[in-house]
C-alpha cells in the first residue's frame, strides 16, 4: 500500500501540474470553454458568464497548487479533500458532457491535447481511483522538507502562477498550441490531404409497407423498396478527417474574399472578435501601427464577428483607415487571445501575432 500510495501521489501531482500549467498558459482560452459549460443548453448558469475569466484563473492556479501540495505533502487533509472534491465535480461534468453530447472538448489540457468527451470522462475516472487510493492510504503520505520549506514552496508557486497569469493576459500565451501559431500557413491548414478518411453515415429509411412499418438501412443510396416512404434518420458512424483550420473565411457585403486575402504578400489583419467585449483603449495603438503599415505598402483589413454596419461606424469614429470583414467569432477567438489583436500574413503564412499592448513591436518592412 505504501508503494501504491507513493506512485499515486507522484502521478496525481504531476498530472495536476501539467494540466494546470497548460491552462495557465492560456486562461482566456479556458474561460471560453467555461462559457460553453455555462450556456443555457448545458448547465444553464448564464449569470456566471461575466465572471468566466476570474473563475478560470482561480481554478487553474488552484489546480497547480494542489499538484505541488500533494507532491511535497503540504496540508495533507486539506489537499486530499480538495483533490477529491475537484475530481468528483469534474467527473460529473465530463460524464454530463459525454452522455448528453453537450461540450465536445472539455479543455482539460487546453489546445495542447484534444480529448473527446468520453476520453475526458475516462481520464477523470482513472484520476478518481488514484485519488481514492491516496485518501484511504493517507497515513503513508509523508511530507518532504521541513514545514517552513513546504510553506515557502507553496507560496513561491502561488506567486509564480500570478506572474504567469499577469504576463499572458497582458501579452499572449507563452506557448501557442493552436493551428494559427506563427509560421503556420492558413491555406495549408484548411487543405484536406489526398486519401484522408471521409465521414461515413448510416441512413435508416422508414417505409409503410402494406400497413407495416419497415426500416431499411443503407450508407447513402435510396433503397429499392416498395411501399410509402415515411422518413429517414441519419447517423454518423465514422468521423472523417477534419483539417486543423476550419470555419475560416473573410467576407464583406456577401462576397467571399478569403482566397484573395490569403494570396496577399503583405497583409496586416486587425482581429476584433466582438466589439462589445473589446478593449477600446487598444485601438489607439492599432491606429498608429496600421497607418504606418499603409505608408509602407501593406494592405490592412479588420476582421470581426460584429455586424459590418457597427464596425464601419466604429472605424470611422476612431479614424481607422481600413475596412472590416466578417469572420466567425469562435475562429477569431482561436486565432488570437487579444481583442483587438494584430496579425501579419504573407500569402497566408502567419509571420507575426501580437497583443494590442505589443502593437509597437510590429515589424514592418
Amino acid at each position: 500500500m505504501k508503494v501504491l500510495v507513493g506512485i499515486s501521489r507522484i502521478f496525481v501531482g504531476i498530472l495536476f501540474l501539467i494540466s494546470g500549467l497548460i491552462k495557465l498558459n492560456d486562461p482566456v482560452g479556458f474561460s471560453f470553454k467555461l462559457k460553453d459549460y455555462f450556456a443555457p443548453d448545458v448547465l444553464n448558469l448564464e449569470f456566471l458568464v461575466p465572471y468566466a475569466l476570474v473563475i478560470a484563473i482561480f481554478v487553474v492556479i488552484y489546480e497547480v497548487l494542489l499538484g505541488v501540495m500533494i507532491i511535497i505533502g503540504y496540508a495533507k487533509k486539506f489537499t486530499l479533500w480538495s483533490l477529491l472534491l475537484m475530481i468528483v465535480f469534474f467527473t460529473f461534468l465530463t460524464f454530463y458532457s459525454a452522455y448528453f453530447n453537450k461540450v465536445t472538448d472539455c479543455g482539460c489540457f487546453g489546445d495542447a491535447l484534444k480529448l473527446t468527451p468520453w476520453e475526458s470522462f475516462t481520464k477523470d475516472i482513472v484520476l478518481l481511483v488514484f485519488i481514492l487510493i491516496l485518501y484511504f492510504g493517507r497515513k503513508h503520505i509523508q511530507p518532504f522538507f521541513t514545514s517552513g520549506t513546504r510553506s515557502i514552496l507553496v507560496f513561491a508557486s502561488f506567486v509564480g502562477c500570478l506572474g504567469i497569469t499577469y504576463y499572458v493576459l497582458q501579452h499572449l500565451p507563452i506557448i501557442d498550441f493552436r493551428p494559427y501559431k506563427i509560421g503556420k500557413n492558413i491555406t495549408e491548414g484548411m487543405t484536406v490531404p489526398e486519401g484522408a478518411p471521409i465521414p461515413i453515415f448510416e441512413y435508416n429509411w422508414k417505409f409503410n409497407v402494406n400497413g407495416t412499418e419497415k426500416i431499411i438501412t443503407t450508407n447513402g443510396d435510396y433503397p429499392q423498396q416498395e411501399g410509402e416512404f415515411i422518413s429517414v434518420e441519419t447517423r454518423e458512424i465514422q468521423a472523417g478527417y477534419e483539417p486543423p483550420v476550419h470555419d475560416f473565411s473573410i467576407e464583406r457585403d456577401g462576397e467571399d474574399f478569403t482566397t484573395d486575402m490569403l494570396n496577399e504578400p503583405k497583409l496586416i489583419v486587425i482581429m476584433v472578435y466582438n466589439l462589445t467585449n473589446s478593449e477600446k483603449e487598444g485601438f489607439a495603438a492599432v491606429r498608429d501601427v496600421t497607418n504606418e503599415a499603409l505608408k509602407k505598402g501593406y494592405k490592412v483589413i479588420g476582421m470581426s464577428a460584429s455586424s459590418q454596419e457597427v464596425m464601419d461606424a466604429f472605424a470611422q469614429k476612431n479614424q481607422l483607415n481600413f475596412n472590416f470583414y466578417f469572420c466567425d467569432e469562435t475562429t477569431l477567438k482561436t486565432i488570437v487571445r487579444s481583442n483587438p489583436g494584430i496579425l501579419e500574413l504573407n500569402r497566408g503564412t502567419i509571420r507575426q501575432k501580437l497583443h494590442f499592448n505589443d502593437a509597437h513591436k510590429l515589424k514592418l518592412n
